[in-house]
């Protein structure tokens, strides 16, 4: 239910705002579920795991601007 709602939110924002803007966004997913995992499922948070959400943040803010 949750991935489909997603999706209906997702094609939501494409016709609402730009294509070039909504995409990256919708990558942040990704390190948001490693945060969510570390403060509430109490995994660790390794070194490769941290940096790579690292990367997929700041590459999100290089293709926003």
């Amino acid at each position: 239910m949750a991935t489909g709602l997603s999706w209906i939110f997702y094609f939501k924002a494409l016709q609402v705002g730009q294509v070039s803007q909504v995409a990256p966004l919708d990558k942040l997913s990704v390190a948001l579920a490693i945060v969510l995992s570390v403060v509430f499922l109490e995994e660790k948070l390794t070194l490769q795991t941290g940096v790579g959400a690292g990367l997929i943040v700041i590459g999100t803010l290089v293709l926003i601007r």
